[in-house]
């Protein structure tokens, strides 16, 4: 009797070989983790460094933030006071620019406050009143200008207004006060435009006195 067998015909699924998944446990099972471990450190320790490199970053930014701010500042005051003095110029030159011409002008008052004088023993004269007229006219020209005589008259000395070309003995005045005017001196606005030329008194010296200082020569 003859022997049968039996043949399995496997599927071209049976066919391909069984791959079996990794025992958790199994040897390979630590490695596995201590990459994990490994990536999970770099990436962490990447993140803090891009962190700092932004901080850094960031300071930088406001630290010339505020230089920018800083310089704006100090831009804008000099713009100020360049702006402050550009303005008090132009207010000079408005106010002063005809002073050099004005100074001029004042001879001519002086020649005819000086013809007034001589022709006062006559005071009827049509050119006395001619002359009166003239002067009249040139102050209020002046005046318009803001050019004022200064009073001297009677005052101190004053250096800064006054220049003292005579001293006179007066016992009616206190020492270093103004008793002739030789020249009107003017003011222009707040600026001197001429000093006056004025005579001061002296007290006048004893002759016993004079004699002894001259004898200690």
């Amino acid at each position: 009797m003859s022997e049968t067998r039996k043949v399995k015909i496997l599927s071209p699924e049976e066919d391909e070989p069984i791959l079996h998944s990794a025992d958790p446990s199994g040897p390979g099972a630590e490695n596995g983790r201590d990459g994990n471990d490994a990536t999970s450190e770099a990436a962490g320790s990447s993140s803090e460094d891009r962190v700092k490199d932004l901080e850094t970053a960031l300071e930088a930014k406001e630290k010339e933030s505020r230089e920018n701010y800083d310089r704006l500042l100090r831009v804008t005051a000099e713009f100020e006071n360049y702006k402050k003095r550009m303005s008090r110029e132009m207010d000079d030159f408005r106010k002063y620019a005809t002073q050099s011409l004005i100074k001029e002008m004042l001879s001519v008052v002086d020649h005819i406050e000086l013809a007034l004088q001589a022709a006062s023993a006559a005071p009827g004269n049509k050119l006395t009143e001619g002359l009166n007229l003239t002067l009249k006219e040139l102050l209020r020209i002046l005046g318009k200008f803001n050019v004022t005589p200064i009073d001297t008259l009677g005052k101190p000395f004053n250096p800064e207004f006054h220049e003292a070309i005579l001293r006179e003995a007066s016992d009616e005045c206190s020492e270093n006060t103004v008793v002739r005017e030789m020249q009107k001196g003017y003011m222009i606005n707040e600026r001197l435009l001429r000093p006056a030329l004025v005579a001061v008194a002296v007290p006048k010296e004893k002759t016993g006195r004079r004699d002894a200082d001259d004898g200690s020569i």
